[in-house]
This record gives structure tokens, sequence and C-alpha cells, in this order.
């Protein structure tokens, strides 16, 4: 005779208890080296031998103030690993693909990616075809022809897109005319980038000083340094990699409620100043951010999602900047509830900075972030992947494994000190995106000016 999962949870006595969490260990004494190359290169390498591979992941500096530049950008990152002189883009795709490998660029503001994976017995192989195409790009004319094309195509259909209006409004309400808000060029910029706009792009911020690359899998770190030294000789500069100009201060003031006719939900993106990583109220911060609304059973989620139905999704969040960093708040909402929502948003900002988390929230959310840094780094790819983007801020990988102690060692005290200091509904201003003409109740809130 089979039982049900409920009753097999109960005894006569009532539920069975459930049992008490493990400790959560991070992974300590990794074996790793880091060292600055003379082209200017820094190389982090880390021997994690769970599977016979090797991620890689390059981060280059990347920004530019030439209002062209994020257009070139984007078709750079989608032609570099289609042609040099010794490959063309079967090549490229034939030679990774012997050694169980691939790799793919991405470009933001801020950065050029490089990330991939191979074989550890192809490590040899997939250096020389990053090396090949950081020193041998040269973006065939029927290359970027073809990608630019593409590139428009997605361009135009991702403006459209709610999300990222919403997106592009927040970045201008929080950064004006700053470099840092071209996330996404317009298509009729990338409509008239030739080859050889590509090709001098290249040539000037392509550059090792400043770079970071990240290694991590089977591989002794002395033997991939000496292997990264020897395939990246070449590619040599005496410049550094462009970064960008450092980012205003976030000004508390009114919402912006940008007017989008006929749209049936609405956009809520609210953002306020927070802290670095390395700023030691950064522990109790991140704490504080999940009881808010960092994850599923947060106070937010809780309020707008469960009790109000107002939502399917709302979430806050830390979004990392090139010299500090912002609290997030975002969630879409249909237009009949936009008011309302935001009348709970406030209030829970409110409730956070008066009612702090409690003991029990607190443990909570420090169970979550310990298993959620873990299980995001218990994997090669995580791993690197987290290294990188720490390493980019001159961090390495001491910080990443100390980190679960600094969570540790976080008090309720200092949590409630953060949620007060960071969560007060005063310091945030962001966007609302929706149709004006059905959010009139706005204006007995308050606090909202129209575009």
């Amino acid at each position: 005779m089979s039982r049900s999962a409920d009753e097999i949870g109960r005894t006569e006595r009532g539920p069975r208890p459930l049992p008490p969490l493990g400790e959560q260990r991070a992974a300590t004494g990794l074996s790793s080296v880091d060292k600055v190359l003379d082209n200017g290169l820094r190389v982090i390498a880390v021997h994690q031998p769970t599977v016979p591979m090797i991620e890689l992941r390059l981060r280059v500096p990347f920004a530019g103030d030439d209002p062209m530049h994020a257009a070139r950008a984007e078709v750079l990152a989608a032609t570099i690993l289609t042609g040099t002189d010794k490959r063309d883009r079967i090549a490229f795709d034939t030679d990774l693909a012997l050694v169980g490998g691939e790799l793919s660029a991405v470009v933001d503001p801020e950065l050029l990616s490089i990330g991939g994976n191979a074989l550890a017995s192809g490590f040899d192989t997939l250096l020389d075809v990053l090396a090949d195409a950081l020193t041998g790009a040269t973006y065939p004319d029927d290359e970027v022809e073809g990608e630019r094309g593409r590139l428009i195509e997605r361009i135009t259909v991702a403006r459209s897109q709610p999300s990222v209006i919403a997106r592009q409004a927040l970045q201008k309400h929080r950064y004006g005319d700053h470099p840092f808000t071209r996330e996404m060029p317009e298509a009729s910029d990338v409509a008239v980038v030739e080859a050889a706009d590509v090709r001098a792009l290249h040539t000037a911020c392509v550059l090792p000083r400043g770079s970071v690359l990240v290694l991590v899998g089977d591989v002794e770190p002395a033997r991939a340094i000496a292997a990264v030294a020897g395939a990246l000789g070449g590619w040599q500069s005496d410049k550094s990699a462009s970064v960008l100009p450092p980012l205003p201060e976030i000004t508390p003031q009114d919402l912006l409620l940008v007017d989008r006719p006929g749209a049936v939900q609405s956009q809520f993106r609210l953002s306020a100043q927070a802290i670095s990583r390395t700023d030691p109220r950064y522990p109790a911060l991140q704490l504080a951010n999940l009881a808010f609304g960092g994850f599923f059973s947060s106070r937010l989620v809780e309020n707008i999602r469960e009790d109000k139905g107002y939502t399917y999704s709302a979430r806050s969040s830390l979004e990392f900047t090139p010299d500090g960093a912002t609290l997030l708040v975002d969630t879409d909402t249909a237009s009949a509830v936009t008011a309302g929502a935001l009348l709970e948003i406030r209030y829970e900002l409110g409730r956070m900075a008066m009612v702090p988390p409690t003991e029990s929230e607190v443990d909570t959310v420090r169970q979550y972030a310990i298993g959620s840094l873990l299980t995001s780094t218990s994997s090669q790819g995580g791993l690197a992947s987290q290294i990188a983007a720490l390493a980019i801020l001159g961090l390495g990988v001491d910080w990443l494994t100390q980190h679960p102690d600094r969570l540790k060692a976080v008090t309720v005290e200092q949590v409630a000190e953060a949620a007060l200091e960071f969560f007060a509904p005063t310091r945030f201003t962001g966007v609302i995106v929706g149709d004006a003409a059905k959010l009139t109740a706005l204006r007995a809130l308050g606090g909202v000016t129209l575009q």
C-alpha cells in the first residue's frame, strides 16, 4: 500500500520536523596563479579538475566616446571570429570543434568579452584560435555585411520590446548622455558601419594592457600561464585598453512617466545609489536586498505578487557599475493596477527601512546567499565567470573564496543599518513606462512627472 507525500511527512504527533541544513562550505585551497604578463595582460589561472575541460573568459575594457562607437563595437563583436589570414569562419569553427571547443564574443559599453571552452587536451588549440583573432582578425567585407544585416534586424525587433524601452529610459534618466547608457546602438548607425571602420576600431581598442584573461579547469596554473604568455606574446601595444569615465551618482528625484500610447502594461524601473563589493557594508546590503526583493520569498514578492496579484514577477537586485553599484527594483504590471503597485512598492521600501529584517529573515537570506554563491561557482564555467566579473574590478580568487565567511559574520543589526541607509523611499528615482492616459491615478500619489 502506497502513501502520499503528505502522509509520509506526518506522524501521529504531527508533521515530521525538517532536518537542519548542512554546513555550506566554500571552495577553499584552490590552486591558482594571478600574474600580469609583459604585454600588460592580467592572467588568472585556477586548477579545478572536476571535468577534463578548460573554461576561458577574456575581458577587454572597451569604452568609447564617439557616438558611433556602440554600432562599430557591435559589428566587431559579431565578426571578430570570422576571418584572419590563417582561418576563415569555417576554419575557426572546425579547429574548435576538433577539440570540443567553442568561442563567442559580446560587447557592452564597458567591455568586449570573449568566452568559451575546450577539452583540456585542446587547450593549446583554444589559445591559438584566440590569439589568431586578437592579433590577426581581418573582418572580411562579406562577413561584416552579413552580420551587419542580422544585427539591424535584431536591434529593430529589440527596440520595440517594452523591457528594452524601459531600460533605455532608465539609463538616460539616471546618467544622461554618459557612454554607459549606449547599451544598444541605433539600427541606422549599424547600417553605415563599414569593414574599414571595424578594422580601425580593433587596432585602436582591442588591447592587452588593462585586460583580464581567466582560465579555469583541468590544467596546472603555472602551465596555463606559460602557455598564455607564449600564445599571446604577439598581442602588443604601448596603450592601455579604454575604460569608462566615472559615472555620476544617482540623484534622488521624481519618477519619470514615459508615455507609451496603447500599452496594456506598465514597466517599473526604480534605482538608487549603492556601494561596491569592496565596501565593508556590502555583505549586509547584499542580505538586506535579498530580504527586500532578491529572491522568491522576499517581502516585495510576497506583497505585490502573492498577496495582491499585481504582477507575475518582481525583484530587486544590485547592478555593479565600473566604479560602484546601484540598487534596482523592477516589475511589470497591468495598467489598471499601476498606481496600486507603486503604492505597495513605496510601502515596502519604507517598511524595509523602519521595520528591518528579523533574525529569521536574515538567517534565511544568509543561507540563500551562501548557497547560491557556492552553487554558481561549483562548475568550471560558473567559477570562471564569477572570477572574471571580479577581476575587471581589480579583485581576485581570494575575495570570492572568502565571501561566504563575510556573509556568515553579518549581524542582524548590520542588516538593519543597511536597510535604513539604502532602502529609504526618498533615495530612489526611476521610470514608469506605460500609457499615460490610463495612468492618471498616479497623480494622486505624487512624485511622478510626465516626460
